[in-house]
């Protein structure tokens, strides 16, 4: 018997993670591809699987602990006698898992948030709307922009703290840009300088804080990596994106009962049909139809992008947090097929399963309280997406059919948009489409 020690494989870019969840007890017994541990990025959990089989002798790590590629994770006595062909293979394995759950190179969400300074009026703060549109992060990872010379690591950063990396001068070799470049110019920036010459206006005051024991007993907890990063996201775009919020009512009676006789069937396929089905797809239709809705600003203001390809995100609730996994070319799937992809994302949402790629390249989102309840809700648009739909519990309302009141089920829509590059007409039809496509489901096999 040998003693191996396993490290942090590649983790496709991201700096370090937390360690969230050690999966043996001293001296279990694992196998090769089985669980080690679960670590956690800022955008998703990754399982990191075992290259041996073998027996745990010692995690070399805690719950807890923060880790970054090559560190040392476990120690796991295997055979001495495997070959080392077979131990390159598994190690191959694990380093093409972990890598594609830890690509966050290109994320369609906006970066974080830029630190806000608290500044008198009139002071110059570094413009961080522009980093927050999918031109500029293109920009800040591209490896062929010639005017942009830093690592990964240093680009990382870079969308962290929302800075245009294109502004920042590089005090490296030959101008190349490094951390403390980056760290200089938000430090320039906050004691009130204009490093990029821009100005976008005046700080906004902060929250007052508050000795909240004085008034009973507290409890200080930590946020999750998700909740930060969902805290940061939902801030960013609040602050960014001028709002507008759309109210209509949808009648479902008929999708309702069509989707029940389906259960039956669904029962044969293993799949359930839930409304989130429908929704995505007729979110999808309405896309198609309405181009406007499918584009992102770009970041210089001047021009927009304009997507040929339709990906539908959908929020869900996780005990971690808020999570979307990206449904892809929803267009081109039918009911069941949605229906499964619906299933399979919410449960490894549940499970914490989700990887980066799974919530990248969203064009519009769904957020369904479904039976939670509430009448309405306003939901605020996932930047860089122009939309967003909010759906609430539906309920049994009369409506006036012309000659008497009829009982029907009604679920109301609420559709935000970004009010920069939609207009209300864009959204009266695109509204107007989804209602239309969710009381007759029969225009959506046209």
């Amino acid at each position: 018997m040998a003693i191996e020690t396993i490290v942090v494989p590649d983790l496709g870019g991201a700096e370090s993670v937390d360690v969230i969840e050690l999966s043996l007890a001293q001296g279990d017994s694992i196998g090769v591809e089985d669980s080690l541990l679960v670590l956690e990025s800022d955008k998703a959990t990754m399982d990191v699987p075992s290259p041996y089989e073998g027996q745990l002798v010692k995690y070399l790590v805690a719950e807890g602990d923060t880790v970054k590629v090559g560190d040392p994770i476990a120690e796991l006595k295997v055979q001495a006698d495997t070959s080392q062909e077979a131990s390159n293979e598994a190690a191959q394995v694990l380093d093409a898992e972990v890598e594609a759950a830890a690509e966050v190179t290109v994320a369609p969400e906006a970066p974080k948030a830029a630190p806000v300074a608290k500044i008198e009026e009139k002071t110059a703060e570094f413009d961080v709307t522009k980093s927050s549109s999918p031109v500029d992060s293109s920009l800040a990872d591209s490896e062929s922009a010639d005017d942009i010379y830093a690592g990964p690591a240093v680009r990382m950063l870079a969308r962290e703290l929302g800075v245009d990396l294109t502004s920042v001068p590089g005090s490296g070799p030959r101008g190349r840009i490094l951390k403390d470049d980056v760290n200089d110019y938000v430090k320039r920036a906050l004691s009130g300088g204009t490093p990029s010459g821009h100005n976008t206006g005046v700080g906004i005051p902060e929250i007052p804080q508050i000795d909240f024991s004085q008034f009973g007993d507290t409890e200080k907890v930590k946020l999750t990596k998700i909740q930060k990063v969902t805290a940061n996201n939902m801030q960013r775009n609040w602050l960014n994106v001028p709002h507008v919020t759309q109210f209509d009512d949808a009648d479902i009676t008929e999708m309702d009962s069509f989707r029940k006789s389906l259960k039956a069937e669904g029962e044969i396929r293993g799949v359930r049909v839930t409304p989130v089905a429908f929704l995505i797809k007729a979110i999808a239709t309405a896309l198609e139809d309405n181009s406007s809705f499918n584009r992102s600003l770009a970041g210089d203001g001047e021009n927009y992008i304009q997507k040929k390809y339709c990906n539908i995100g959908m929020a869900v609730d996780t005990p971690r947090g808020l999570v979307v996994p990206v449904i892809r070319n929803a267009s081109s799937m039918g009911i069941w097929e949605i229906a499964g992809e619906v299933a399979q994302f919410a449960e490894k949402a549940r499970e914490g399963k989700l990887t980066p790629s799974d919530m990248q390249g969203g064009c519009f989102t769904l957020s369904s309280l479904g039976a939670i309840g509430g009448n309405g809700f306003t939901p605020i648009v996932n930047a860089p997406e122009l939309g967003i739909l909010g759906v609430s519990k539906a309920q049994m309302k009369p409506v006036w059919s012309g000659h008497e009141f009829e009982p029907r089920l009604m679920l109301p829509l609420a559709l935000s948009y970004d009010h920069r590059l939609i207009n209300g007409g864009d959204a009266g039809r695109f509204m107007t489409q989804i209602v239309k496509l969710l009381s007759d489901i029969r225009h959506l096999a046209l």
